[in-house]
This record gives structure tokens, C-alpha cells and sequence, in this order.
């Protein structure tokens, strides 16, 4: 299933490499959506809101994972695109060696901070527990969202976005019938929840680095490789902190402005975490297609094709939007029966706060989506600093916001910190790639 993206039209390939990692992401969110729907279908209420509350904290892994993912398929899809096996193979290496270590790091970290990180969020007691348990399981399970998240970057990097959709599909139906089950037969509550994904995930991840191991045996070299590279680890770093730092200060800033919905009591924290997995949903799909076009740049400047990078770019523009607007049009209309899914019928106050949330927010997903697909290109092709720039104005303008405007407008003015972030910071990533600065930032990778 290995995929040259640097033959045939552009924006032909980028389609048929990207739609399906769109099909990968929507069974990836099943597992956030599955847990929130059956804590708050068949728990309550405040369990809905323990799992929301833990959502916020699985972020910073999550962007951890996939700050590994873009840094190894970036490098992997160059040499690729350049025909440099050899590179190839040592890049694969040393990104599962390294990420092993981080692992190791960050699972101790978690053990013991967490605690302390959920009273910085003002937790509310009452959830506490719950929201502890959840998270243990979680960081326990990190050495496979770690290798998963490498794998499915490999696969991407080779051109290969079905392989991920199949091993997804699977495990993602697989841990819905296993979160009813472990609580409604074991009555295992908030702890069913996570072990089912738990077992889901590491399932998945094994089998996943299983194939990416016979995918490299089947890949031949005129030189022989390394199993480590300091040299390969510092472009691959050089590529993944910016995206690791991006994905974890927008966390950090959501940890942040979720201490601040937490002030507003049990029901508008229950509105905000189904919303906010439901806008996630959306923004996770954006992502991802923008991960596709990093995946399609990045291939195309190794083979110093950059002509096809713009005419792809058009291509992933058109797709992007064709994927926003329905996102944008369900949400507003259908708001209140989304929001439902995961609500009982006594969380009347819930609903009407998750409802606002996404009529405010969804009109701007062609904003955002605009930002991320102009971001793939600028990291495909190394521009990290002009990427960062656009990310991290987001992120200080939702958090600033987020206080200004809940002094004024309670929660609602929370809400509307979304929209006039991403106005902004997709104002300057569309300026980022017109001027051409991703063009100057490609460079030849040593080994």
C-alpha cells in the first residue's frame, strides 16, 4: 500500500491519500465520544463531567504522541520522496527509540502530578475521584497511544493512509460495545470507561507496529542503516517540538480556560465537555487533513517538485472546505439534538450551554480549516517558526480573551474567545504561505 505522492495530479493524489486518514479520524474521536456518551447516558451527569475534565490533561499526552507522529512523517516522507532508504530506516528507528524514552518520562510525570494539576484546574471535589481514576488508567496506556501515533505517522510518510483507517475502524467500534459493557454488565463506572480504551489501544498499537516492522523489512537499502542517529533525532526534534509545543500550549491554554468553566458549576462543565468533543471532532478532522497535506509537501520538496506543493495546495483547500461546511451547518442547525447525545433528560442547563457553544463556534470552522490546511504546507516544508508564530497568537488571544470576556459575559463570553483567535492566527498563516516563506525553509536532511 506504499504511495509515491509526488506522480500523477496533485490534487487527484492528495484526495485519495487524505480521505482516508478523514475516515481514521472520525473512528479515532469515537473513542473520546464513546467514553462521554456512555458515562453520561449510563453513569450521569457528573460522570460526563469527570471525563470531560480528564479530557483536558489527555490533551497534553495527545499532542506529545502527535508532535512524534509529525516529526517522523515529515522526515520519513522526504526521504521517501527523495528515494533515500537507507535515511529512511534510521529516521524510522530513532523515533521509536527516543519516543520510548519520552514515555517512560512523561507516564512517571503523570503518576505523580497529576493530582496536583487537577486542584490547579479547581476540580470540583465531588469529581475528583472519578477524574483521578480515569487518568491513571490513561497514563498507564501511554507507551501505546505513543507507538500507535508513530506507526499511523510511518504509514502517512509512505504514502499509505489505509492501513491506519483499517486498524481504527476496528478498535474504535470494538471500544464502544466494550465501554457499555464493562458498565452496564461489570458496573465498573468511570474505571470501565478507560480500561476499555486501555485494551482498544494497545490492541491496535501492537498490531500496528507489528505491520510497520514488516514494512521496513520489505524496504531495500544500498547502505546499511543506523539504529540511532543524533544527527537524524535533531531534525526529526526539530520538526516535532514546534508541533508538540503547539499541540500542548493550546492543552495547556484549554486546561486553563477550563478552570475557568469550572467555576461556573457541574452543568455548564457537563454542556462544555460534550460540546467540546463534538468541536473537536470537527477541529481533529481539519488537523488531520492538514496533517495529509504536510505528508504530500513534505514528499514533493524531496523530490524538488515545489510546483506540485501549490497545485495540491488548491486541491486541499477545496477538500478542507467541502469537509467544514457540513461540520458547520449540522452544528448550527442540529446543535441541540448533537449536544443530546450525551445528555439525560434532567441536564437542561448542560444542554443550553453545550448548544451555545457550537452555534458560536461552528460558523468559523472554514476560518480555522483555512489556517490548518496553510499550516501543512509551512510544516511539510520545515517553516516552523512562521508556524509556531500563527499557532501560539491563537492560543494567548483565546486565553486572554477567555478572562476579559467571562468578566463581562459569564461563560458565553468564553464561547466567543474561539472565533476571534482563529480570525487572527488564520490571517497570518494564509499570509505565511502566500509570501512564500515555506519555499525558502526546505533543506537537505543529513543522516
Amino acid at each position: 500500500m506504499v504511495k509515491d505522492l509526488t506522480i500523477g495530479n496533485p490534487s487527484t493524489v492528495l484526495w485519495k491519500f487524505s480521505l482516508p486518514l478523514f475516515g481514521s479520524i472520525v473512528f479515532q474521536q469515537l473513542y473520546n465520544i464513546a467514553d462521554s456518551f456512555v458515562a453520561g447516558k449510563y453513569i450521569g451527569e457528573h460522570a460526563l463531567a469527570a471525563v470531560g475534565n480528564s479530557y483536558e490533561v489527555t490533551l497534553i499526552y495527545l499532542a506529545f504522541a502527535f508532535g512524534c507522529n509529525i516529526g517522523c512523517s515529515v522526515v520519513v516522507s522526504r526521504f521517501f520522496g527523495a528515494k533515500q532508504n537507507s535515511s529512511l530506516k534510521t529516521a524510522v528507528n530513532t523515533t521509536f527509540i527516543s519516543t520510548a524514552i519520552l514515555c517512560a518520562v512523561l507516564t512517571l510525570l503523570g503518576f505523580t502530578l497529576t493530582p496536583s494539576l487537577l486542584r490547579l484546574m479547581n476540580t470540583p471535589e465531588n469529581l475528583m475521584a472519578d477524574t483521578l481514576t480515569y487518568l491513571n488508567i490513561y497514563t498507564g496506556g501511554l507507551i501505546f497511544l505513543f507507538f500507535y501515533n508513530i506507526s499511523t505517522g510511518i504509514f502517512s510518510a509512505l504514502g499509505d493512509s489505509k492501513t491506519p483507517f483499517f486498524f481504527l475502524a476496528a478498535s474504535s467500534v470494538a471500544n464502544i460495545f466494550m465501554d457499555i459493557w464493562f458498565v452496564c454488565q461489570f458496573k465498573m463506572g468511570v474505571a470501565g470507561v478507560a480500561w476499555a480504551t486501555f485494551i482498544c489501544q494497545s490492541i491496535s498499537c501492537i498490531l500496528a507496529f507489528i505491520t510497520v516492522l514488516a514494512r521496513m523489512k520489505k524496504i531495500e537499502c544500498t547502505e546499511k542503516h543506523k539504529i540511532f542517529s543524533g544527527m537524524m533525532l535533531r531534525e526529526i526534534s526539530r520538526i516535532a517540538i514546534p508541533s508538540i509545543l503547539q499541540q500542548s500550549f493550546v492543552s495547556v491554554g484549554n486546561i486553563i480556560i477550563q478552570g475557568i468553566i469550572n467555576s461556573y458549576g457541574a452543568e455548564v462543565m457537563a454542556g462544555y465537555a460534550a460540546a467540546i468533543k463534538l468541536n473537536n471532532f470537527a477541529i481533529t478532522s481539519f488537523t488531520t487533513l492538514g496533517n495529509g497535506m504536510s505528508n504530500f509537501t513534505a514528499q514533493n520538496m524531496g523530490a524538488e517538485k515545489s510546483d506540485r506543493v501549490k497545485q495540491g495546495y488548491r486541491g486541499g483547500v477545496i477538500m478542507i472546505l467541502c469537509i467544514a461546511i457540513p461540520f458547520t451547518l449540522i452544528y448550527s442547525f442540529m446543535g441541540e439534538t448533537m449536544v443530546n447525545i450525551f445528555m439525560n433528560s434532567e441536564s437542561a442547563g448542560a444542554l443550553t450551554s453545550g448548544v451555545l457553544f457550537l452555534s458560536i463556534v461552528s460558523p468559523f470552522y472554514a476560518v480555522i480549516s483555512m489556517k490548518l490546511i496553510s499550516d501543512g504546507v509551512l510544516r511539510g516544508a520545515g517553516a516552523m517558526n512562521h508556524f509556531m508564530v500563527a499557532t501560539f497568537t491563537d492560543l494567548l488571544l483565546r486565553v486572554i480573551l477567555a478572562y476579559i470576556f467571562s468578566d463581562n459575559f459569564g461563560y458565553i463570553g468564553i464561547w466567543w474567545s474561539w472565533p476571534v483567535g482563529w480570525i487572527i492566527a488564520a490571517a497570518m498563516s494564509l499570509i505565511f504561505y502566500f509570501k512564500g516563506v515555506w519555499l525558502k525553509s526546505h533543506r537537505t536532511i543529513k543522516n
